[in-house]
C-alpha cells in the first residue's frame, strides 16, 4: 500500500486531524472508556448520598440528587477530556495517572459547587456530599483502572508460568524492581520471574510486586537447583568492580546462562532500556562510578555552534560526533582520511540528529591547503582534535610520519584555528605525554605544548586548551578487541608483562568528561586531568576475558608473555612530578598547573624538528623531540627498524606567522615532498 508524505495510507487520518478517535480500535476503546465514566460518575455521587444517609435516602434528598447529577456528570465529563483521562492505556496505569485523575476529580468538583448556587440549587444542599462523592469518585474511577491493570498482569504472569524461561533476578533494588516491572507488561519477554537473590539481609522473605526475594547470591548454586532457574540477571546498579566481579564468579558457578541489564550510561542516554538484557562486558567489572555531568553547561557551550571534530570516524572522534550532535549544534564537521569510516559514521548521526547539518569532510590534518577550504566553507566555532596516530610500536618503527601528523598536524591545524577566529580547541590528549618513553607520548607532550605555550596561539584569541586521560575500552586499538580474537582463535592471550598496569575508562564516559571539560571556565588555557579510577592489571584482565567466554584461564586458554613492546612502560601516570593538579567544579576532572612554560623555546625547537624531519636520520628525529620534552626517555632497542633510505628532502622556506611556509614545499597530504614519494 503506498504511503502518503506522512507515513499513513490513503484514507487514513492522523491523530487531531479528521475524527478525534483516528483508528476504529481506538474509536472503540475511546467510546468504552467513556461509557464506563458515564455509568461511574452518578453511580459515585449516589453512593455518596447513600453514605451521607446510611443508606437510607429521604425522599426530599434524592429530589437533589435528581436535580443536580446531570450538571456534575456534564462538568466531569468535560473535565476529564481536557485531562486527557479517556486516552490512557489503564493496563500500564501508574502513580501519573491517579495523580491527573486525582486532580480532574478535584477540578469538576469544585466547579461543581460553584455552579450549583448560581443556579440556584445550592438550598438544601448537604455540604458533606461535595467531600464524599470526591473521595468516591476517586475510589471507584481509579479502582477500576488499576483492576484492569491486574487482571492483565495476572493473565501474563499464567501465560510467563507456561511458556517463561524461569528466572532469577539478583538484585532486589530499584534495577530489580524497574525490570521486573517491564517484565510484567511485556508478554514478548518470555521469562518467568520465580524469586529475587539479594544480599541485604533486610530484604530476606520480603516480596516484590508478588515475587519472593529468595536468598543472597552466596547460595545462588541452591537457589538454582531448588527453583529449576534457567536464567540468571544480574540487576544491580550500584555494585563495586568487587563485587560485581564477586557476583559473576558465582553465576558462573552454577553453569547457567546468566545476563545483566544495560549500564547506567546507556539507560541515561536513551541508548537502551532497563529490559534490554546483555552479556556481561569487560565494561562491568571495571566498577566505574556513573559520571554526573552538567549537562545544561554543555549544552550552553556547544548549542547553536559550528563545530569540527578531527579524526571524526576514529573511536574517540565518532564518539565525539554522537555526543556533541545531541546538544544541538547547527553544523557538525567531520574531517577524517579514512573513506569507509567517515561514510558510515556520517550516515549514523545524521540519522540519529537530522536537525544537525552533519558534513562529512575527506582531508588530512596536515594538509594546509584542504585546511584552509574547510575553515572557509564552514567557519567552526569550536575545534575537538582528535586525529592523530596512537600505536606505540608502529610509531616507534615509523617515527617521521609520528611527527609529521602528531606534531606538525596539530600545529597547522592549530594555527588555522587562530586565523579563522576559532573560539575554542580543545586537543585530546594522553597519559602516555607524562615522563613519555614512546614517541607517541613524546609528540602527543609536543602537540600539549604547541597549543598552550607558542607565543602566537598564546595572543590569538582562540581559547586553547587540551584534555588528558587514559586507555579506552574498545577504541580499534585497545587490548581488549585483540584478546577476544586471541580467546576465539583459541589462545594463547599475549600479555606484555604479569606486572604491566594501564588506567581504563569507557569510550562515552571518556567523551563525556572531554565535553566538560571543554566547557569548564577554569580548564581554559590548561591541560584538564580525567579521573581515572584505579590501574587495572592487564594479567587480571585476560583472566576475566577468558572467563566471561565461559572458559578457564590456564585450563582452557593460556596465557603468554611475550615482553614490553618497544615503547611501552609498566605503569602509566597522569601527573608528571613537576606539574601540580586543581580541583575543577567536576568531581572527576582536575587542571595541572605548570610554570614552566617557554614559547620561545618551543618555536626555536619546531624549526629545528622541521628541518631534522626534511634532513635528518631517525636518531637525529629523536634527539629533536627530546629538546622539545626533556622528560622523554627514548625506547632502547638492541634492533633498530630497518629504515629505506629517503630522497633528499626539499629546504623549508621561512615561517610567516600563523601560516607555516613549509606547507609550500608540500605533497598531495601536506608532508615534504621527500616523505610522499
Amino acid at each position: 500500500m503506498l504511503l502518503d508524505g506522512r507515513g499513513l495510507a490513503p484514507g487514513t487520518q492522523s491523530r487531531g486531524s479528521g475524527s478525534s478517535f483516528g483508528s476504529r480500535p481506538l474509536l472503540y476503546r475511546r467510546t468504552l472508556i467513556l461509557a464506563v465514566h458515564i455509568a461511574l460518575i452518578p453511580l459515585a455521587y449516589l453512593t455518596a448520598f447513600a453514605l451521607r444517609f446510611d443508606f437510607r435516602i429521604p425522599r426530599t434528598e434524592f429530589a437533589h440528587f435528581s436535580a443536580t447529577v446531570w450538571y456534575l456528570l456534564a462538568i466531569r465529563l468535560l473535565v476529564f477530556q481536557a485531562f486527557g483521562l479517556y486516552r490512557g492505556y489503564w493496563k500500564h496505569v501508574g502513580l501519573r495517572d491517579l495523580l491527573d485523575l486525582s486532580a480532574a476529580v478535584t477540578l469538576s468538583s469544585v466547579l461543581f459547587a460553584t455552579a450549583l448556587p448560581l443556579l440556584g440549587l445550592m438550598t438544601g444542599m448537604p455540604r458533606s456530599v461535595f467531600l464524599l462523592d470526591w473521595v468516591v469518585m476517586i475510589f471507584f474511577s481509579g479502582g477500576i483502572r488499576f483492576a484492569a491493570r491486574a487482571l492483565r498482569e495476572s493473565q501474563l504472569a499464567r501465560r510467563r508460568l507456561d511458556d517463561g524461561r524461569r528466572t532469577l533476578i539478583i538484585g532486589a533494588g530499584e534495577g530489580g524492581e524497574q525490570l521486573l516491572r517491564q517484565l510484567l507488561h511485556d508478554a514478548r519477554a518470555g521469562m518467568n520471574v520465580v524469586g529475587f537473590a539479594d544480599d541485604k539481609p533486610e530484604t530476606h522473605g520480603r516480596t516484590l510486586h508478588g515475587v519472593p526475594v529468595l536468598g543472597h547470591t552466596g547460595e545462588l548454586r541452591s537457589l538454582v537447583a531448588r527453583h529449576h532457574v534457567e536464567l540468571l540477571v544480574i540487576a544491580v546498579r550500584s555494585a563495586s568492580a568487587e563485587a560485581t566481579r564477586r557476583i559473576v564468579d558465582r553465576c558462573r558457578e552454577t553453569g547457567i546462562e546468566f545476563k545483566i541489564i544495560p549500564s547506567v550510561d546507556d539507560l541515561l542516554a536513551g541508548r537502551a532500556t532497563i529490559g534490554q538484557l546483555r552479556d556481561v562486558e569487560i565494561d562491568d567489572l571495571l566498577g566505574r562510578e556513573p559520571v554526573t555531568l552538567n549537562l545544561e553547561q554543555i549544552k550552553r557551550d556547544l548549542a547553536g555552534k559550528s563545530i569540527l571534530v578531527t579524526g571524526g570516524a576514529g573511536s574517540i572522534g565518532s564518539e565525539l560526533a554522537r555526543q556533541i550532535a545531541s546538544y544541538g549544534p547547527t553544523r557538525l564537521v567531520l574531517l577524517e582520511r579514512a573513506e569507509n569510516a567517515l561514510y558510515y559514521t556520517h550516515l549514523e548521526v545524521a540519522k540519529a540528529h537530522p536537525e544537525v547539518e552533519v558534513v562529512p569532510f575527506i582531508g588530512s590534518i596536515t594538509n594546509p591547503d584542504r585546511l584552509e577550504e574547510m575553515f572557509r566553507l564552514y567557519r567552526p566555532n569550536y575545534v575537538f582534535h582528535a586525529a592523530a596516530y596512537k600505536h606505540v610500536p608502529l610509531l616507534e618503527a615509523n617515527v617521521t610520519e609520528a611527527v609529521w601528523n602528531n606534531v606538525f598536524g596539530t600545529l597547522r591545524l592549530a594555527e588555522c584555528a587562530a586565523l579563522h577566529g576559532v573560539e575554542k580547541f580543545v586537543l585530546i590528549s594522553t597519559d602516555k605525554a607524562v615522563n613519555p618513553t614512546s614517541v607517541l607520548g613524546a609528540t602527543k607532550r609536543i602537540g600539549e605544548r604547541i597549543v598552550l605555550e607558542l607565543p602566537e596561539l598564546c595572543a590569538a584569541e582562540t581559547d586553547f586548551r587540551a584534555v588528558r586521560f587514559g586507555n579506552v575500552l574498545g577504541s580499534d586499538g585497545s587490548v581488549v578487541p585483540l584478546f577476544k580474537r586471541q580467546i576465539a582463535a583459541g589462545g594463547p592471550v599475549k600479555v606484555t608483562h604479569p606486572d604491566v598496569t594501564r588506567y581504563f575508562m569507557t569510550i562515552p564516559e571518556a567523551v563525556q568528561l572531554v565535553l566538560e571539560a571543554a566547557a569548564l571556565p577554569e580548564a581554559a588555557r590548561r591541560i584538564s586531568i580525567l579521573e581515572m579510577g584505579q590501574p587495572v592489571k592487564i594479567l587480571e584482565l585476560a583472566e576475566q576475558l577468558i572467563r566471561l567466554s565461559g572458559l578457564e584461564p590456564y585450563r582452557d586458554i593460556q596465557i603468554a608473555f611475550t615482553g614490553l613492546r618497544p615503547g611501552e612502560k609498566l605503569a602509566e601516570e597522569l601527573v608528571a612530578c613537576d606539574e601540580d593538579t586543581v580541583a575543577t567544579s567536576t568531581d572527576k576532572i582536575r587542571v595541572v598547573e605548570r610554570n614552566d612554560a617557554d614559547g620561545p623555546a618551543v618555536e626555536r625547537h619546531l624549526e629545528h624538528l622541521l628541518e631534522i624531519l626534511a634532513h635528518g636520520s631517525r636518531d637525529d628525529l629523536i634527539d629533536a623531540l627530546s629538546r622539545l620534552v626533556p622528560e622523554y626517555q627514548p625506547w632502547q632497542m638492541r634492533e633498530r627498524p630497518l629504515l629505506v633510505p629517503a630522497r633528499p628532502r626539499a629546504t623549508p622556506e621561512p615561517r610567516p606567522a600563523l601560516r607555516p611556509a613549509y606547507a609550500r614545499t608540500s605533497g598531495q597530504d601536506g608532508a615534504p615532498k621527500s616523505a610522499t614519494a
